[in-house]
């Protein structure tokens, strides 16, 4: 069934060429430029994840990794190859923002400003340079948008069954895609489309979701539920550091940036009390509800950076209203002000969230003031370099007894990486998911420990001898070589390796 206001198939073609023209130029730019620096982090911990597959993870579902996998498959350890998938996540949302629009009503002017104020997200650049959850979180919560239009649109309630495949990819990929799952159900409920539940659609829909979401279910299950205890601890860090303190404050600036404030603020009125927006009336309730429950759980203000893509697209349909009332010359000075404002947008996002510049440049200097993105992103391979250096330092006899003990996941991930071409030991670590890999049998009788400070290394049972911090060469501050951490190798350690193993991982 097709409703007077869904457009026909050659308008859609015609609407889509220019959108995904732009994409692919999106798409070209962080394939030229994910090069620099070295990878995130984070991604270390992906990549490693993506070299022992499962159904499950301590931080996260097992969507990304696997993603890494086939990553890994196709291009190796390359770092453009590694990010390919986060870019292709942000320009399909990007070309999604811009549908939204016109499933709102918008003409291509208006789908042209969703899809460019989508792709000038501070939020949306930085996720297309690193493969992590949040890259892919942000497309299925765009496509659930899209999908709930064309519901509305179409009148097919088919449309739930592709509502329950974003959803199950978005359980897959982040656990908090239930938050957004909570704000349409609940929107649902607030607007005339609760009579849809009772069809069995919206039900068969859920129950896709949960289908896909199984085999993780089923691996939480057999893992205590572990997922709860990770994200407890991060939770109570993140408070403790005061990194939930501006939650309000960062969704006036920090997901969409200040200059497109106006636009989504407009949109998210839009939705909300224009009487044209009422059958459309869901997403709003669907982005209050998530604001309200990340607000309320004390959560981090990106956390909701994947609800302001549809919020936008809203404001540049009411744009593309206002414009129509206007006379000519007004009109075209407000269109010239939308572009001049959306290539603003655009240069400062691209500073801040995009490598252009090489490390120390003004563009780095720039965004190191605002986040710390690309500084974890240095010094990886120089200091599995100097790790070696001191692993050949031990004596002969020694080294076949050895493993190295890296106490987070980014030390784990980089000396996996790079250790083999270095001749470096096996890497244990008792952070998130390298728990469950153990220390092997038999353990080590000599460790080589990084990521612990002389305060933490005078605890330790074992006899360890400092080896001095790392800095990396570019004078880069970040954790590795700002928090004082030390090389330290440790002998005579106790022969009680379950109990310094733990019962639990970790947390990081």
């Amino acid at each position: 069934m097709t409703d007077a206001k869904t457009p026909k198939p050659r308008a859609l073609r015609e609407d889509l060429a220019p959108l995904l023209a732009f994409a692919l130029v999106r798409l070209v730019l962080h394939l030229l430029l994910n090069t620099r620096y070295g990878f995130h982090r984070d991604e270390l911990q992906v990549l490693d994840d993506a070299r022992h597959l499962d159904w499950g993870y301590v931080p996260y579902p097992p969507l990304t990794p696997f993603l890494g996998w086939i990553e890994l498959q196709l291009f190796g350890t390359s770092l453009t190859g590694f990010r390919v998938f986060s870019a292709l996540a942000q320009c399909a949302a990007m070309v999604l923002a811009g549908l939204i629009a016109r499933e709102l009503g918008g003409r291509r002017f208006a789908q042209l400003v969703a899809a460019l104020a989508t792709a000038c997200m501070p939020f949306s650049l930085i996720m297309s340079g690193m493969l992590m959850y949040s890259s892919l979180d942000l497309l299925w919560w765009v496509a659930v948008a899209y999908f709930t239009l064309r519901l509305i649109n179409s009148g097919n309630l088919r449309w739930w069954l592709a509502l329950g495949l974003a959803f199950g990819l978005g359980l897959m990929t982040r656990y908090t895609i239930a938050i957004c799952a909570a704000g349409l159900f609940l929107g649902v409920i607030a607007t005339p489309m609760r009579r849809q539940l009772l069809t069995p659609w919206p039900w068969l829909g859920a129950a896709l979701a949960v289908l896909m979401f199984l085999p993780n279910l089923i691996w939480q299950v057999q893992h205590d539920f572990i997922y709860l205890d990770f994200v407890n601890h991060i939770h109570a860090r993140d408070v403790r550091w005061h990194r939930t303190d501006g939650f309000w404050i960062e969704q006036l600036y920090a997901n969409t940036g200040p200059l497109l404030l106006p636009l989504w603020l407009g949109g998210f009125a839009f939705l909300a009390f224009a009487r044209s927006m009422r059958p459309y009336r869901v997403l709003a309730w669907l982005y209050m509800i998530a604001l309200a429950l990340f607000a309320l759980s004390r959560g981090r203000g990106y956390y909701v950076a994947p609800a302001y893509p549809m919020l936008l697209a809203a404001g540049a349909v009411a744009l593309q209203e206002w414009l129509a009332r206007l006379r000519a010359t007004p009109a075209r000075v407000v269109r010239a002000a939308t572009c001049v404002a959306l290539a603003l947008a655009g240069a400062t996002s691209i500073a801040l969230g995009v490598p252009v510049g090489p490390v120390n440049s003004l563009p780095w200097r720039i965004a190191r003031k605002v986040h710390d993105t690309f500084a974890e992103q240095i010094g990886w391979q120089e200091f599995a370099q100097r790790v070696a250096e001191v692993y050949r330092g031990l004596p002969e006899d020694e080294r076949s007894r050895t493993a190295i003990l890296a106490n987070n996941y980014g030390e784990a991930g980089a000396l996996d990486l790079y250790g083999p071409a270095l001749g470096l030991p096996r890497v244990i670590s008792r952070t998130n998911t390298y728990w469950y890999r153990g220390y092997g049998d038999p353990p080590p009788s000599v460790i080589i420990e990084v990521g612990n400070d002389a305060e933490g290394e005078s605890q330790s049972a074992a006899k360890c001898t400092s080896f001095g911090e790392f800095r990396n060469s570019l004078g880069v501050d970040n954790e590795e070589s700002a928090w004082h951490y030390e090389i330290f190798v440790c002998r005579d350690i106790p022969s009680q390796w379950p109990r310094i193993w733990g019962a639990k991982p970790r947390f990081g």
